[in-house]
């Protein structure tokens, strides 16, 4: 158990919930026993009593009280926790597509998924202690892939530059383009899909489905950019919403399945003698990120191995999509 602590909001934690203040210091600290330490007046700004939801200004002083070690551990190690394997480090330290002072792009591998969870021992946010390259803080994730989806992940740098892209994110000020490879073809070459989803139950599980009276809203744009002998398509996918596996739900309820998705296409979404066909065929091929003050930013991943192959097996190439390929 340690002391009471007093420390001061930095300039680049300003606008920050305290909340969330809480939860980048003492991660393992739970919401509902912050939330108890702040009904009793334990955790005070300025010498005030406060919520949860304050946003925090530079120079306040917070007062902390005793906490148990468990609470205070930086980096809680769990069985959902464990070292990074050297593969995905060098995966990880060779698909840098870019990085300044306030950012870093990384290429996601497919397979790796971005936080842990229930029997996941290795994913992204696990290995991020490499990714410091002479930082003075560890990158945070600012958003999220689906484990199997490859392509462009943004990490931040610093609390700062976390704070302006996770709101970038939010507002929807980024954009996105995927590709994915689908089985069959769409009724048109392009348009909208406009469907809210929402989680239910599913012969798979848990999974996101689109229900019109209680989903959140969800829109993606798409357009075929080629198609084989009408047994499958590869698409230009670009969500303005950024609901969980969006992407997937919406080419399901059009009628054309992910290649390799059987979570929501079940049979429909494998082809027989395919190589490779059991891996999903979709990944995050661009992003644009407005920037404050500064020029705005696109960066691009290469197509991921599995993908190649299949763009090879059906005669795809890849200029094929130039032009299309910024978002």
């Amino acid at each position: 158990m340690s002391g009471v602590q007093h420390r001061t909001v930095r300039d680049d934690e300003g606008d920050l919930r305290l909340d969330r203040w809480f939860k980048r210091h003492f991660p393992a600290l739970t919401h509902g026993r912050l939330e108890k330490l702040l009904r009793k007046g334990q955790v005070r700004v300025d010498g005030k009593r406060a919520k949860s939801n304050l946003r925090l200004e530079p120079g306040q002083e917070l007062r902390i009280p005793p906490l148990p070690i468990s609470d205070e551990d930086p980096r809680p190690r769990s069985s959902h926790q464990a070292e990074p394997d050297r593969d995905l480090v060098q995966s990880l330290l060779n698909g840098i597509l870019y990085e300044d002072k306030d950012i870093l792009v990384i290429n996601k591998p497919a397979g790796v998924a971005s936080q842990g969870g229930s029997g996941v021992t290795q994913h992204i946010d696990g290995a991020l202690d490499v990714l410091k390259r002479g930082a003075s803080e560890r990158p945070k994730l600012v958003h999220r892939l689906d484990k199997d989806t490859a392509g462009v992940m943004v990490l931040a740098r610093s609390a700062k530059a976390a704070a302006e892209l996770t709101k970038a994110f939010r507002d929807r000020e980024t954009q996105k383009l995927y590709w994915a490879i689908v089985v069959g073809c769409p009724e048109v070459p392009d348009g909208t899909i406009e469907g809210a989803v929402a989680k239910s139950e599913g012969p798979s599980g848990e999974q996101m489905r689109i229900v019109a009276d209680a989903g959140k809203d969800a829109i993606t744009d798409f357009k075929v950019i080629s198609s084989a002998a009408g047994k499958v398509s590869w698409l230009d996918l670009r969500p303005r919403t950024g609901r969980t596996h969006q992407l997937r739900v919406h080419c399901t309820g059009i009628g054309t399945a992910i290649l390799g998705d059987g979570k929501y296409g079940g049979r429909t979404a494998f082809l027989a003698d395919l190589p490779g066909a059991k891996t999903l065929h979709l990944f995050a091929r661009s992003i644009c990120l407005s920037r404050s003050g500064k020029k705005a930013l696109t960066v691009t991943a290469p197509i991921p191995p599995h993908m190649v192959e299949t763009f090879r097996y059906f005669g795809f190439e890849e200029s094929e999509g130039e032009g299309l390929d910024s978002p």
